[in-house]
């Protein structure tokens, strides 16, 4: 049987800050290739929520392999949550590579965006780190040590 051909497109996330979300993400590197503000029925739809009315913004890897899509809600008003923990069923976290892991650590401080814990080494092989980010979000940052 063949089977039917699947891409990851993004990762839609939901945001407080539509600005400050964005500024965090392209000083780490990542390009906005479109914004909008969408509405209507079309929207309703797609989403699933009456009245549905956001700003939205389509975020890029610089290799054009990873996407993110952030919301801005307008209408239905955004509910606020408790951030996620690392072990909560559910969207975890969002992860990339970094060539330089505190350089990127440098840029998330400058967005107030602070590790959870610290950073560490898996083996001889990566320096890993959780931030939290703009709304709450983890990222996941990971530097190839064997790349140098």
């Amino acid at each position: 049987m063949q089977r039917m051909a699947i891409k990851l497109e993004n990762v839609g996330i939901a945001v407080r800050d539509l600005d400050a979300t964005i500024a965090f993400f392209t000083d780490l590197g990542l390009s906005v290739v479109g914004r909008d503000t969408v509405h209507g029925e079309w929207t309703d739809t797609a989403v699933g929520l009456d009245g549905n009315h956001a700003k939205i913004a389509m975020l890029e890897t610089p290799d054009g392999n990873g996407r993110l899509e952030l919301f801005e809600y307008i209408h239905p008003q955004a509910i606020e949550t408790e951030p996620t923990r690392p072990n909560e069923i559910g969207m975890h976290r969002v992860a990339f590579s970094v060539d330089d892991i505190d350089e990127a650590l440098e840029i998330a401080a400058k967005h107030g965006c602070h590790p959870l814990r610290g950073v560490s080494s898996y083996e001889d092989m990566y320096k890993l780190t959780y931030v939290r980010g703009p709304s709450g979000i983890i990222v996941m940052l990971a530097e190839d040590l064997t790349r140098h």
